[in-house]
């Protein structure tokens, strides 16, 4: 059968339309293909003639620049500096025992550290680099880098560490970073790659720690090419990361300096706070320690003389320790008693020396008693009987409601190690701490700041600002996270009687400026500044009847561990409060006599911006105090920087 022409023509057609097709793709395979070639075979040909070589890439990680810490001022307080240092990579270095023995022969390194390496190695991914010895010299840096082609797995780095210029001045608050421990790796769900780096520092303690996420930043990472014995050959290429946040405190350096040398070698605390706003100006802790020793590796000398001191340079006190608080803890019967409405301003409670409650009998600290006192003047001169009285009014549980509502018994929020919650008892408490019935006894004691009460220098800080302001203020550390300003908590007013905490304020004043004022010989002389405060001293031992009925002994007469605390809460100035001070000096006696001269110092510092002047004392103690300023040992703290080098 013959095909139409008309057929056998479009037939042809598509013969040639998809042979032309064909052509076309196999031609352009074939010329991409070509293309591919020339360019591995010629443009490429000095990169594969190095991995003909075996040559590596390898993936390393840049630790990122940790954040600054700045007082209010911006004062550094925490910063980095240059880290000469070495490190080996097993998988590069080959026979690692025999490069470090090479290595050793150029720079001093010992056999303890060529053991660690070793140790660290093993533990350690092969690619992971290993810091074999850092706070290297230039000089010896620079061998190690001259010596580089005859140390496989060898590379002299250049990084950061972290410094503390002010040292002891801020240890407890700042505190200090260590390298990665496997404990801390083990509390991590997710632990940032960063942290396998070994020795990459952390925060332990303090501020470092408890702000480590913001502090840290981002790791960056770099591309390198290495040769078959570990050289490396150059960075193909490095992505940086991003430098951790810098944090400014609300600390003022300068106050905190001079807190901590007015404590001198005391065991003690001392809390300086703004009332308006709960800043806190100063926190100190004696006797401190210098943070660096950490950062650097301390040893054991040093770490045994920290651990074996008496005074604990390690504990921080300021928010760590807790304390009866003595007669400190009078304002909050006295406000509980007030808002009951079961005790009356006027009203006298007759005070022989002594208080009768179930044929036991409590005495009162003035052996004669005080005769006929009021509230003022139970403050005034802190009559042990007037609040042993008033107390079994009003009962435990509304004394320990009003002591939360001042801040006591309370953990307060702040990025600090170890915050104390304290102590504040009521019936329940007892009860499920103990298994046992509230006694009458025990409302005395709580009265006067003794028995199961126990409070920090925090928390007694608190107080007195929550007295002097009428409002909730909360401890304030931190003021900015990066360009962010960290607002102060809200402040709402206390839920407490103006007029009964007018009172209140009246008798602290009366206890620095009134004719029997237990602390009048610490008040200020200056009427613009004049401050109110209360006395405490906190009993460490039991006094046996035997010895109250022979004259009890004095502190001086007993070893330091079994002498009184001596405390005292204080804000100013009285008609209109911007700073409130809290003092607890261990086993330091009298509160009047060790600790309120203290606070005045401080509580000065804070309202004059500078040295206190001699004007503010009174006139027959400026020749001491003037002695007591030059033998301080004062810092000079430099100005903060106009750049913001992390180097």
């Amino acid at each position: 059968m013959r095909r139409n022409p008309k057929d056998t023509e479009e037939s042809a057609r598509k013969v040639r339309r998809r042979a032309f097709l064909m052509g076309s793709a196999m031609g352009a395979f074939v010329a991409v293909l070509g293309a591919r070639m020339r360019y591995l075979s010629v443009d490429q040909a000095d990169q594969f003639q190095l991995l003909a070589e075996e040559n590596r890439v390898n993936i390393r990680l840049i630790p990122p620049a940790r954040g600054l810490i700045h007082d209010r001022n911006g004062k550094l307080i925490a910063g980095n500096e240059q880290n000469y240092r070495v490190v080996i990579t097993r998988e590069e270095a080959g026979d690692v025992e025999q490069v470090l023995r090479r290595l050793a022969a150029i720079v001093p390194l010992s056999a303890d550290d060529i053991a660690r390496t070793l140790k660290e190695t093993e533990r350690r991914s092969s690619f992971v680099p290993i810091i074999v010895a850092d706070r290297l010299s230039w000089t010896d840096f620079s061998k190690i880098a001259l010596n580089a082609p005859s140390l496989p797995g060898v590379t002299p780095e250049v990084g950061l560490s972290r410094i503390y210029p002010l040292d002891t001045d801020l240890a407890h608050v700042v505190g200090y970073v260590g390298p990665v421990s496997e404990r801390d790796l083990a509390g991590l769900e997710n632990p940032d790659p960063v942290l396998q780096i070994p020795k990459f520092q952390i925060g332990k303690i303090g501020i470092e720690r408890w702000r480590e996420d913001a502090l840290r930043g981002r790791a960056g990472q770099k591309r390198i090419e290495v040769n078959h014995v570990g050289r490396v050959m150059r960075e193909l290429g490095r992505i940086e990361g991003d430098p951790g946040d810098d944090l400014r405190l609300t600390i003022d350096a300068e106050i905190q300096n001079f807190t901590q040398a007015r404590l001198g070698n005391e065991s003690a605390a001392v809390v300086a706070m703004d009332v308006r706003n709960g800043d806190l100006l100063a926190i100190a802790s004696s006797p401190s320690f210098d943070p660096n020793l950490f950062v650097r590796g301390i040893s054991r000398a040093d770490y045994a003389m920290l651990t074996e001191n008496d005074h604990r340079p390690l504990a921080d006190k300021s928010v760590q320790g807790v304390y009866p608080p003595g007669s400190t803890f009078k304002m909050v019967t006295a406000l509980a008693a007030l808002e009951s409405g079961l005790v009356n301003l006027g009203k006298g409670v007759y005070c022989p020396g002594h208080y009768e409650v179930g044929g036991r009998r409590f005495h009162c600290w003035k052996r004669a008693g005080h005769g006929t006192v009021t509230l003022n003047s139970a403050l005034a001169e802190s009559c042990d009987v007037y609040f042993y009285d008033v107390a079994l009014k009003v009962g435990i549980d509304k004394i320990a409601e009003m002591g939360r509502k001042l801040g006591l018994g309370v953990k307060h929020d702040l990025p600090m190690s170890a915050i104390a919650a304290g102590t504040m008892p009521d019936k329940a408490w007892k009860m499920e701490s103990y298994g046992q019935e509230w006694r009458i006894g025990d409302t005395v004691n709580a009265s006067i700041g003794q028995g199961y009460v126990l409070t920090s220098p925090l928390q007694l800080a608190v107080m007195a600002a929550r007295i002097a302001s009428g409002r909730a203020v909360s401890p304030r550390l931190v003021l900015a996270v990066g360009d962010q300003d960290v607002p102060p908590a809200e402040a709402p007013p206390l839920e407490i009687d103006p007029d009964h905490l007018t009172a209140v304020r009246r008798g602290m004043y009366e206890v620095m400026n009134g004719a029997h004022g237990t602390a009048k010989s610490s008040r200020i002389a200056d009427d613009t500044m004049l401050m109110a405060g209360k006395t405490g001293t906190a009993q460490v031992r039991n006094i046996s009847a035997n010895e109250r009925a022979s004259g009890v002994r004095s502190n001086d007469s007993l070893p330091w561990r079994f002498r009184d605390h001596a405390l005292f809460v204080c804000f100013a100035p009285y008609d209109n409060p911007k700073y409130a001070v809290s003092v607890v000096v261990e086993h330091g006696g009298g509160g009047s006599t060790v600790a309120a001269p203290i606070a005045r110092d401080v509580l000065l510092r804070c309202l004059t911006g500078g040295i206190p002047p001699l004007s503010a004392y009174p006139a027959a103690q400026r020749g001491r105090i003037e002695t007591q300023f030059k033998e301080m040992k004062l810092r000079e703290i430099a100005e903060p920087s106009q750049g913001r080098s992390r180097a």
